[in-house]
């Protein structure tokens, strides 16, 4: 009885250290994938004082089209908040966004693209001033 107490409690915990492993390695190997890096690319804009309240809305339409374009996996804009003012805080502009891309190359070709480059056309006579941020992230 002593012995057969001893097999079945040496085979539980053979099964139990090679279930700890598999647990452990797929721990390790979850936390690998899940680290990648990704690239950001983020637009101010100036628009021009003399603007329309119906050309500022539409404004955000360059925007929804953008959303559309392939290589793009996220896009968020908006205004500026009405954050208390500080001296390191800039919100003179109208219109921010943030996109977010796979790869640079992702980014780079997203920017030749003809349907982005037709973006542009049409909507570069609203702003003044437009500044480009591009990063790269490690998540």
């Amino acid at each position: 009885m002593k012995r057969r107490n001893f097999i079945i409690s040496s085979a539980s915990a053979g099964a139990l250290a090679l279930t700890g492993e598999n647990v452990l390695a797929n721990t390790i190997k979850e936390t690998e994938t899940k680290s990648k890096t990704v690239y950001f690319h983020y637009l101010l804009f100036w628009l021009k004082p003399e603007l329309t309240p119906e050309q500022v809305k539409d404004f955000q339409n360059f925007f929804e089209g953008l959303k559309k374009l392939p290589y793009v996996k996220n896009v968020r804009y908006g205004g500026p908040a009405n954050s208390s003012p500080r001296a390191v805080l800039d919100n003179s502009f109208t219109y921010n966004a943030s996109m977010e891309f796979d790869s640079l190359e992702d980014l780079e070709t997203y920017g030749k693209l003809d349907g982005h480059l037709a973006l542009v056309a049409k909507y570069k006579p609203f702003f003044n001033k437009m500044m480009v941020h591009d990063s790269v992230y490690n998540q």
